[in-house]
């Protein structure tokens, strides 16, 4: 079974909503498709609700609306933007969040405004999904503009600081700066985008040592890159931490390679990573954290 962590998803379908490469979410139909290509029996859908870099909003009605059409494929996320309600550090955003957590959200994501991780308007989100206990995907952002995604320096210090202040929040690591933080040897120069070479352990290994909040997303080419560029620590690091580690894919343009599927299994059939690793990555590790009853 395949439970994929991270998917992007659209009922609207337009030559206007396409990104400047020419791509474009896929509609939940599309989105299916390429489930089944894969060999995907589910897929947690998140919402684009953050203006940076935004060419189309997904919100978290659509999204609840559309798993609701497919409520045996697809698992909404909602998501909020930390400058809503009164765009203050003091917002309450507690019913909000309630009110998405009954409608059947099983997370917030994909979180992207571009400030600074602990800016007070995160951090104020951030202690309130906390409180209503459901987990967080974010993005990371290697500056503020240009770009979207929380910023973070080099060595993920901000994150840190999440971390520590937010000890029960599930937060699920994602995007370039994330990843490329395994290694010890990122630099400003690549951390946005796919290093290469023997990995020597970095920052995410050490955060995720340290705090058992932080959980791997491993979707997009980011997540696929970290495992997979070095093999041997790869294996290493998805036995290490087994239990904090999702599949995904990041779908998000029509049409989208995943190799991050092939190499799992094959890895599987190797004999690289055990059977149980295998079957956490892939689907008990989300149907524990996001409590589907399977």
């Amino acid at each position: 079974m395949f439970i994929d962590i991270h998917v992007h998803t659209t009922r609207i379908k337009g030559e206007g909503l396409r990104r400047i490469n020419g791509s474009r979410y896929p509609t939940p139909e599309e989105l299916l498709e390429m489930m089944d290509a894969n060999g995907v029996d589910m897929a947690v859908c998140l919402c684009s609700v953050n203006p940076e870099c935004a060419y189309c909003f997904v919100i978290p009605e659509e999204v609840l609306a559309i798993c609701a059409d497919y409520p045996d494929r697809l698992i909404p996320f909602a998501n909020l933007d930390p400058r809503m309600v009164t765009n203050s550090p003091d917002a309450d955003f507690s019913g909000l969040l309630q009110h998405y957590k009954e409608a059947g959200a099983k997370g917030i994501g994909e979180y992207s405004p571009n400030l600074p991780f602990d800016d007070p308007l995160n951090m104020n989100v951030f202690k309130q999904v906390e409180e209503v206990g459901l987990p967080l995907t974010f993005h990371i952002a290697p500056q503020v503009g240009g770009f979207y995604g929380c910023y973070d320096e080099l060595g993920l210090p901000r994150l840190e600081k999440v971390l520590q202040a937010c000890p029960n929040l599930v937060l699920l690591g994602h995007s370039q700066p994330f990843w490329a933080e395994i290694s010890n040897d990122v630099t400003e120069q690549n951390r946005n985008d796919y290093p290469t070479g023997p990995v020597q352990p970095g920052r995410v290994v050490e955060l995720m040592r340290e705090y058992p909040n932080l959980y791997g997303d491993l979707s997009a080419g980011s997540g696929y890159n970290a495992i997979s560029r070095d093999k041997e620590f790869g294996c290493q690091f998805l036995e290490e931490f087994q239990d904090r580690l999702f599949f995904g894919t990041d779908i998000c343009n029509i049409p989208q390679d995943t190799p991050i599927v092939g190499y799992l299994r094959q890895l599987a059939q190797e004999g690289a990573i055990s059977p149980a690793v295998y079957e956490k990555i892939t689907w008990r590790n989300a149907a524990r954290l996001l409590k589907l009853d399977l």
